[in-house]
């Protein structure tokens, strides 16, 4: 019994110091195995509850960025909580490098959100379709069928016909041609790009003189306009998802897309009807002879998607382009005159400008460069999203983090640029320098239809200058205000004077 008893407190010692020892080594295992704190971007101060920064998501959106990122310390990268999601902000070139090439396929995806499911048809079109096989299989497809060089070409007299009309309605828009005649130039430049896509993708022509219906016309871009709206990383609905009912937002991009969906299927179905009888060069006519041997990937809803992507990202952009382009040119008359003796010099009065002689037009390119520096048709990316954890600098970017790129801050960086709110076209001069530019985004998931915008961008403006002199309006200098929007659109519609010069009507006549 003396034996048991004395053995007892030796059993409790040897049980409670084991025990003790099994809880410090499970809590040192877990302390060691703990995931260090993410380190995340700095972040602007007050984020309330439920909803974080969606206040700030006030156009236009880049330059309420570019104050966050100076109340910052300046930082080049910072986060923002958007209802329950985390966006970084980049406004550093060398780290925007470093996204898209170290982490190029980790951001290769993109984020969903209601615009992206009901009108890109629950993200499969191009622009929004997560980075997969079918993603590739689109890329491929755009790469060889829509923007090859060899497809471009083959649709170079829809572009030198649309610049033509534009030249002749302008010319048509004076009394005499001695006489300055006040333009809005926002709708006839709208209506080129319009035209230029409809005639790719399906052989219509809205606008101008053969038009087969411009009331219907008219609708659509209205419609396509909408369907811009919808789009982007501003509506708080997506970072809210009770907001999608409140604000009645998801019902209202569903009617659009239905819309959309209906207008793209009678392209479609009188396309097939017209293709029993004759083969045209579309984009359409293309797909629809790929989904006779391959019916089960190159669907109608395929086709559709493909169409949309061209359409939504091919209008707009190139017409805004073109309007900021004449208004820095009607600001800067000295490089309106040199980039006409340019033209004049290397081209002549005997004929209009074509595609083939732009590369001999370097000061043309770059005057559209440093248009493009200072008024980005996308001053913030398309919206990335992580697919994994990675890093972006110094900072842990978790997945499912949103990233957004402020093209147009960078544009306006003066440790980039020299003078960086000047317009100065001669920068360009300066070999490499146009490689600075990201206009078009970076990595795999850049704009694939670059070559398509700087082809009737370059080709329109060599003839707006070659063909007329261009005086604004009044004394003063033209408003250079953007308002907010995907495009960047300027506040104020461009309206101009407009003279055509004396060769102009001959060239016409004999080209006619």
């Amino acid at each position: 019994m003396e034996e048991s008893s004395s053995s007892s407190p030796q059993q409790t010692l040897i049980f409670i110091i084991t025990t003790s020892l099994i809880l410090i080594l499970t809590l040192s295992l877990k302390l060691l195995t703990k995931p260090k704190p993410k380190l995340l971007p700095p972040s602007p101060p007050s984020s309330l509850p439920i909803i974080g920064h969606l206040r700030l998501l006030k156009p236009p959106i880049h330059r309420v960025f570019l104050s966050v990122s100076k109340s910052l310390n300046d930082s080049p990268i910072f986060s923002l909580r958007l209802g329950n999601k985390l966006v970084f902000v980049v406004s550093s070139r060398s780290i925007v490098d470093e996204c898209f090439t170290k982490n190029d396929v980790v951001l290769a995806n993109r984020p969903k959100s209601i615009a992206s499911k009901h009108i890109s048809y629950n993200y499969s079109s191009m622009v929004s379709a997560p980075y997969s096989e079918h993603w590739r299989n689109l890329r491929r497809i755009g790469a060889v069928e829509i923007f090859s060089s060899h497809r471009l070409n083959s649709f170079s007299s829809i572009r030198r016909d649309e610049i033509r009309r534009l030249i002749a309605r302008l010319s048509r828009s004076q009394n005499s041609s001695l006489e300055f005649a006040k333009v809005e130039m926002n709708s006839m430049l709208s209506n080129l790009a319009f035209n230029n896509i409809l005639r790719m993708v399906a052989g219509k022509c809205y606008y101008g003189d053969g038009a087969e219906d411009e009331p219907e016309a008219k609708l659509v871009r209205q419609l396509i306009a909408e369907a811009m709206s919808c789009f982007g990383a501003g509506h708080v609905a997506d970072h809210l998802p009770v907001l999608r009912w409140v604000t009645g937002f998801e019902k209202r991009v569903k009617k659009i897309a239905r819309r959309l969906d209906e207008f793209f299927q009678r392209l479609v179905d009188e396309k097939r009807a017209v293709k029993m009888k004759k083969k045209e060069n579309t984009m359409i006519d293309h797909l629809l002879s790929l989904q006779e041997s391959q019916p089960e990937y190159y669907t109608d809803h395929m086709i559709k998607g493909t169409m949309l992507s061209l359409i939504l990202a091919g209008t707009d952009t190139s017409a805004v382009t073109l309007e900021w382009t004449l208004s820095n040119l009607l600001n800067h008359p000295e490089v309106l005159k040199k980039a006409r003796d340019e033209i004049d010099s290397k081209i002549g009065l005997e004929r209009f400008v074509e595609e083939s002689d732009i590369s001999n037009l370097p000061y043309l390119q770059n005057i559209i460069f440093e248009t493009l520096r200072l008024y980005p048709p996308g001053p913030l990316s398309v919206p990335h999203v992580a697919s994994d954890d990675c890093k972006i600098g110094e900072y842990d970017m978790p997945r499912g983090t949103m990233l957004l790129v402020n093209v147009w801050a960078i544009h306006r960086d003066p440790n980039l640029w020299d003078d960086p709110a000047s317009f100065k076209p001669e920068r360009f001069e300066k070999e490499g320098e146009s490689q600075k530019l990201i206009t078009f985004g970076l990595g795999r998931r850049a704009c694939p239809g670059s070559g398509l915008a700087q082809r009737l961008v370059s080709l329109t403006l060599g003839c707006l200058i070659q063909c007329f002199e261009w005086e604004r309006v009044g004394e003063e200098e033209v408003d250079m205000s953007e308002c907010g929007g995907l495009t960047m659109p300027r506040a104020k519609p461009l309206v101009a004077m407009c003279r055509s010069r004396d060769f102009v009507g001959k060239v016409i006549h004999e080209s006619s």
